[in-house]
This record gives structure tokens, sequence and C-alpha cells, in this order.
């Protein structure tokens, strides 16, 4: 069950578009984020999304950034001097990545890890600092969470070292956190119990969070609102289950088709691939592989509109197509 949301932004990101060299990988981004609130940002490869958690976390490098990210009582995160960055990143946001066996230092336990965390961002002494990283290891289900502080990452199984990722980014109760695909390298078991636990301790801690994600329906199942992109762009966004249920997008619907439910028979991939960045369209860039798409798909990209003509908040159900279902 979703919860109870405030509906006081937390997060505003307005047109954030991502160069590199002539290459456009993300163009003129919008969302929003309430204080508590889950989003998914949802699309195949390419779409743009960990290109996003990574530029609001300022780790993109070579890349040219337009746009703002304007996090409540921080300001812009776009523009802030690296300085000023290292000192939020961990207690106002932090991130999950995609592989923890990689962002796992393998030179350092993991106790090390955790414990130079809570140090450096909260000061706490060495002492303080070891029994916090135990109370945490515990609140992730590490078993036997003393004994675990003096392994090495590789002494782990993936699905440990993930909790040990997830411990470590909610070290310092930050307000954001950003979950890059943070059960792609996990069967499908453990998974559920990652996503289970990130929402459970993100929201007991009253935090927001934004999972990047390929699958449509764990993303309906497990955050309030969703964003589908397409190459680089917003298409459709919106509640979870008015995007699910009563998507508008041609491609929101062939990603939705492609569920896996027990019984059904009716799955269809969306043909084609997505064009390559120095290669889109002029109009809508899902156009080439549309099977809706008119003459003026081609020429003129469409704006996001709402679903409900009577309805023009950003936060409601918007989509970008000039032949909605």
């Amino acid at each position: 069950m979703l919860q109870q949301i405030n509906a006081e932004a937390l997060l505003s990101v307005s047109d954030l578009t991502v160069h590199r060299g002539p290459a456009k990988i993300l163009d003129r981004v919008s969302l929003s984020l309430a204080k508590g609130e889950t989003l998914a940002l949802v699309g195949e490869s390419g779409a743009g999304k960990s290109t996003i958690a990574t530029a609001l976390m300022q780790l993109l490098d070579g890349a040219e950034i337009e746009g703002t990210a304007d996090l409540q009582g921080a300001g812009d995160l776009l523009s802030l001097r690296k300085r000023e960055m290292v000192k939020l990143r961990g207690q106002r946001l932090s991130m999950i990545f995609q592989d923890a066996g990689a962002a796992l230092n393998p030179a350092y336990t993991v106790g090390r890890q955790l414990i130079t965390t809570l140090r450096r961002n909260l000061g706490l002494s060495r002492s303080a600092a070891r029994s916090r990283a135990i109370e945490l290891f515990t609140q992730v289900g590490i078993n036997d969470a003393e004994a675990r502080l003096s392994a090495f990452p590789h002494q782990l199984s993936g699905g440990m070292q993930q909790r040990v990722m997830v411990a470590i980014a909610l070290a310092c109760n930050p307000d954001l956190l950003l979950a890059d695909e943070p059960t792609s390298a996990l069967d499908v078991t453990i998974q559920a119990q990652i996503i289970r636990l990130i929402l459970q301790l993100t929201r007991e801690r009253g935090a927001s969070c934004i999972f990047v994600l390929h699958d449509l329906a764990l993303a309906s199942q497990s955050c309030d609102r969703i964003v589908v992109l397409y190459a680089g762009q917003v298409v459709e966004s919106g509640p979870s289950e008015e995007v699910l249920k009563r998507h508008r997008h041609p491609y929101t619907r062939q990603l939705e088709s492609c569920v896996l439910e027990i019984g059904r028979k009716d799955l269809q991939a969306p043909e084609g691939t997505v064009p390559s960045h120095d290669q889109m369209p002029a109009g809508c860039r899902f156009a080439t592989r549309c099977p809706r798409a008119l003459d003026r798909c081609a020429r003129e990209a469409p704006p996001l509109t709402p679903a409900d003509p009577a309805r023009s908040d950003a936060r409601d159900h918007l989509f970008a197509c000039w032949n909605p279902e």
C-alpha cells in the first residue's frame, strides 16, 4: 500500500539537458518529487534513467549540463561548487549504485567503509561509529552484524553486498535516495527483498526515493509515481496507477505489454531499436518505431499534455503524443 505523501516539493527538476559532444543524451527532462514520495524512472536501456541520477549527484564527467534541479534548502544541485556538493552527498542525498560489487572498495572491509562514512559525515567517534555501523547492518538484515564488519566485499554474496550499500547510503539519514537499478544483478527472490528493504527504511525515515528501473510492473507496485523515458525524453508521467492502467502513449503501452504474468500470451516487445543520439528524428523520438505514427510525428516534437484537459498540474498524468491511445 502506498503511503500518504506530503505534497511539498523536495526536488524540482526543470529542463534537464545533457550533451556529450554533439549528442543530446537528455532533452529537457522535468520532474518533481514530494517529501516522502517514491518515484520510478522507467524505460529501455539508453533512455537516460541512470544519467538523470548521476547528473543530480554531479557524477557526470565530460558532459555539458543545462537546466535546474532545486533541492529544498540546498538550491540548484547542478550549479553547486564541488566542495558544496561533497557536503550534501551522504547527508542530504545519497545513491545506491547498480553493481554493489563494483561500487564497494575491494581493498577495505565493508565495516571500515561504513564507519568512515559515519565519521566523515556525522563526526562520530570511532567507537560510536562502530556501534552505529552494527546497528545499521542489523537494520538491513545482515546476520551476525558485528562479525560482518571485518568482511571484505568479495567474501559476501551479491545480496549481502547490496545490503551493505543500502546501509552506507542511508547511514546519515539523507532526504533523497537515488537507487540506480539496485537489484539488476540479483535473483528474483533477492530482488524483492532488497526493494522492500529500501522502501521500508526510506519510509521509516520520511525520506524520498527515486528508483531507476526497467520493470514497469515493479515500478507500479513499489512507487507512488512513474516517469516513462524514451531516448532521453519524458514521454509519459503521473501517478503509478494512472500510467499503468490508463496510459496514453504507445511506448508506455508496449512497455506494459512486456510485463510477464502467469497465463499471459499477448506479450509484445517494441520492434526496432532506439535511434543513436546523433541520428534522432526531428519530431517525436519514438516515431521510427511507433505503430501509430503520423507524418506530423516525424516533423514536430509533441509537448507534454494533460491526460485530463480539465487538470493542468505538472504532477498529474501527462503524455507527449500526437496520436495517443
